[in-house]
């Protein structure tokens, strides 16, 4: 007989569960507490549990997995349209369980504590530059109130201001010096936890097999290879490389009535991060590469620079995705072949 499969809403501290039995056939819609809800799964015959790929659904994922059930995460805006009625906890656990039984429902990857801590740091690293860079535009434009400007460029233009602290010396107020040195030892403080953050990435970028192998495709760097495999997870959730560009964003968006398809912009759907860190990548090999591929040059022939990046960035997605799925190695002059 087939496993029971739930439908899990998962919140901080109130979980609603709602599901049949496969035996009985009885309709459950059950409210648990955290510890509830994980003693009533260890005591239960293995199933399949699907819940939304929200806020600490990876985790749940890997404990439901070690109480001996099948964790299923879908991506939310697919458990929508299930939803029958007002939106309550109740409604969503039936929407989850209903929608992770429609043949062809899209997953989402469980991803391991290793994944999850690299994207962390990813994300710390993201926003310590947020940071930074907004300490020393302010710093810019405040010089700039009392008649002094520098450089363009982040480096240049901090090694100029301490170039030059004598002349800003005769020509601040006290306190608008005093504020200045503070400004600066903040951004040396921030620009050293951002130092140590790509320490911590590069040293799991040595580890991974799988970080090394992607990062001989041209254009994928150890920021894009170690955020690249934290992100997809398991590579084989993807079909094919069209969908996991499709996931990231990079395809064109369609819009379509009456026969006809319309193909506009990009759809930036999915992680903007790991699409930006792909598309700078892209731009770094269209401009700097000192042999580049027929391929690269026909694209830039033809269609404008940013268009021709974006498309780069599609074809890295497209090639790190079937590394990754197939275990093979980068091949720079490998020739597609189109299946059957």
């Amino acid at each position: 007989m087939n496993a029971t499969t739930y439908g899990l809403d998962v919140a901080k501290h109130v979980f609603q569960m709602y599901w049949v039995d496969a035996q009985t056939g009885e309709i459950a819609n059950r409210r648990f507490r955290r510890d509830e809800l994980i003693s009533f799964l260890a005591q239960r015959p293995a199933g399949r549990v699907a819940f939304e790929a929200c806020g600490s659904a990876h985790w749940w994922a890997r404990k439901i997995k070690a109480l001996g059930h099948e964790a299923v995460l879908l991506h939310p805006k697919f458990i929508r349209p299930f939803v029958q009625t007002n939106k309550t906890d109740a409604a969503d656990a039936r929407a989850i369980w209903t929608a992770v039984q429609q043949p062809g429902m899209r997953t989402v990857a469980a991803k391991t504590e290793d994944q999850q801590a690299m994207l962390a740091l990813h994300r710390m690293r993201s926003l310590l530059i947020k940071f930074r860079t907004m300490q020393v535009n302010q710093m810019r434009g405040l010089l700039y109130e009392f008649g002094a400007s520098f450089r363009v460029g982040r480096a240049a233009g901090l090694a100029e201001i301490r170039a030059r602290m004598t002349e800003l010396e005769d020509t601040l107020p006290g306190t608008m010096l005093s504020s200045l040195q503070d400004q600066l030892r903040r951004i040396d403080g921030i620009e050293q936890d951002i130092d140590q953050l790509e320490k911590q990435i590069g040293s799991w970028h040595k580890r991974e097999a799988e970080c090394q192998a992607i990062a001989a495709v041209p254009g994928i760097g150890r920021l894009t290879a170690t955020a690249l495999v934290a992100t997809i997870g398991d590579a084989k959730t993807f079909k094919s490389g069209r969908e996991f560009a499709s996931f990231l964003g990079l395809v064109p968006r369609q819009s379509g009535t009456g026969g006809k398809v319309w193909l506009g912009g990009i759809s930036k759907r999915g992680d903007p991060y790991l699409r930006t860190l792909l598309i700078h990548g892209a731009r770094s090999v269209m401009y700097h590469s000192k042999t580049p591929t027929g391929w690269q040059k026909a694209i830039l022939e033809r269609r404008p620079a940013n268009i021709a990046a974006i498309a780069l960035a599609n074809k890295m997605a497209r090639t790190a995705w079937a590394i990754l799925a197939h275990g093979n190695a980068y091949e720079k002059d490998h020739t597609s072949v189109r299946p059957a």
